[in-house]
């Protein structure tokens, strides 16, 4: 009998794993293009292509770590290798973010006095730089893994720890700055507590700023221009940015809790749905020829999607000591 095909995370990952690096260098090259050609067009849409690459980066590292978990067990794979891998691509998770960040707020910019300050633009084109070289040489770890003739000489010669009874290999995780993180989070008496708390102010202060703004968009409140609703946005992504620091502190900690949890999966999933809406809100003219008023069908549809998306979130989010492993 032919075998089953079960996709699991492993499959997502090599799916993924591309997309940052491949996607870097795209948003890379239409920056310099830009720069070039001293083209305003290629501006925005080498930052849009950048958001759009930090938002997506989020699931490929997720997908990473779980993948982990599942070959760890399996023959000729190297912990260490694994681990350097591991340590590359959330230092390159963490700039690719910022460039996403930056290109945003530039974006942000561009749309409220019709033009990209040139310093952001700079800022963001140097972090892409950054940003693809630590992806190249995570991508390059990762191919590591599994294939010992190719292996770095770093990861061959590195000797597991030992431990302070003499035993050798259980503290190999002390090595590495994902290891680290996590013996801190988790045993800290008050980082995790505050993490949450920051988690939790930040998930209040993205919903309630968006969800205004997109209300607008529906309708309500027609009375308040549109532009005036538009400046609320940068408090919003402060708190998407609170939001995602933490949660990757919270995995980062103990990914063993959300790599199977359906729950953390949905909540990952229509995260990306949230992102996409800041980028909808801060591109997009139409509402702004309006002030807001007699929106679209595709402005509505967008404005209840990123509604609906943020209470799934919020409701994925309480589920996961119940529903998901959790706590």
């Amino acid at each position: 009998m032919d075998s089953v095909f079960v996709l699991n995370a492993a499959h997502l990952h090599l799916v993924l794993n591309h997309v940052p690096t491949l996607g870097t260098a795209v948003a890379l090259a239409l920056l310099l293009l830009a720069l070039i050609r001293r083209q305003e067009t290629l501006v925005h849409v080498g930052l849009e292509v950048l958001f759009v690459i930090a938002i997506v980066t989020m699931p490929v590292y997720v997908t990473g770590a779980a993948a982990y978990a599942h070959l760890r067990s399996g023959a000729g794979f190297s912990d260490i290798a694994a681990r350097m891998h591991q340590d590359a691509a959330l230092t390159g998770f963490a700039v690719t973010e910022f460039a996403g960040f930056v290109a945003w707020v530039a974006l942000w910019q561009s749309r409220r006095i019709g033009h990209a300050g040139r310093g952001l633009v700079a800022a963001a084109t140097v972090l892409s730089l950054i940003a693809l070289a630590i992806m190249g040489r995570a991508a390059t770890l990762g191919g590591e893994i599994h294939h010992p003739e190719i292996r770095a000489a770093a990861a061959a010669a590195a000797a597991p720890v030992t431990t302070t009874d003499g035993g050798e290999g259980a503290d190999i995780a002390d090595q590495f700055v994902a290891g680290r993180i996590s013996q801190y989070m988790v045993n800290s008496t008050w980082a995790w507590p505050a993490a949450e708390t920051i988690h939790f102010l930040g998930l209040s202060l993205s919903l309630g700023m968006l969800l205004a703004i997109n209300l607008r968009l529906l309708g309500v409140m027609p009375q308040v221009a549109f532009a005036d609703m538009h400046r609320l946005l940068p408090w919003a992504m402060l708190g998407f940015g609170a939001n995602l620091i933490t949660g990757m502190l919270f995995f980062v900690g103990q990914p063993g809790q959300y790599v199977d949890s359906a729950p953390f999966h949905w909540k990952v999933i229509f995260l990306l749905i949230a992102g996409a809406n800041f980028l909808y809100l801060t591109v997009f003219k139409k509402a702004w020829e309006t002030d807001g008023n007699d929106a679209r069908f595709a402005d509505k549809v967008m404005a209840v999607s990123s509604i609906a998306a943020w209470l799934i979130v919020l409701v994925a989010g309480r589920m996961l000591p119940f529903l998901g492993n959790a706590f």
